[in-house]
């Protein structure tokens, strides 16, 4: 990903946002904050042709030292292709990247109501590993989210 790919990016991103069922987010930032907020590794972009239609990338879950190899995933994809597998192949090479780069966990935070984004990462092998209840707002709603895990089979040993 590039920063000329981010007006389309951002567009994804922004269907994203209008469910109101995939971030917290309001707002689609500009490229600098969103290029200082994600990993410089595993951004991924989806094509059908030269078109873009779905994006995935990592970021930091903390700037500690014991937490390097731990990172938060982020797959959007966009309306027009939704339900044809570019999420799951999205996951699935992020999984993929991320262990080629060094980590051993990549956690999700999914709504809970996001039943689709739950079985998806299910498929791709995260695990449920609890639910936060009423753990943040989004316009004006108290929401719950459902943790998600995938720990790299190197991981621990």
């Amino acid at each position: 990903m590039e920063p000329a790919d981010w007006p389309t990016v951002g567009q994804i991103y922004a269907e994203g946002i209008a469910t109101g069922n995939a971030t917290f987010e309001t707002e689609v930032p500009d490229w600098e904050k969103w290029n200082t907020s994600h990993l410089g590794d595993c951004r991924l972009l989806a094509r059908e042709g030269e078109t873009i239609v779905g994006w995935a990338a990592l970021s930091r879950v903390s700037d500690r030292a014991c937490y390097s190899g731990v990172a938060e995933v982020s797959v959007y994809v966009a309306e027009s292709v939704r339900g044809r597998g570019v999420g799951r192949q999205l996951l699935q090479n992020l999984v993929t990247e991320s262990a080629r780069c060094g980590l051993w966990t990549l956690q999700a935070t999914v709504f809970a109501e996001n039943h689709i984004s739950i079985h998806l990462h299910q498929q791709c092998g995260f695990r449920i590993v609890g639910r936060r209840e009423r753990i943040a707002q989004l316009h004006a709603s108290w929401k719950d989210t459902i943790l998600m895990e995938y720990r790299h089979q190197s991981a621990g040993k």
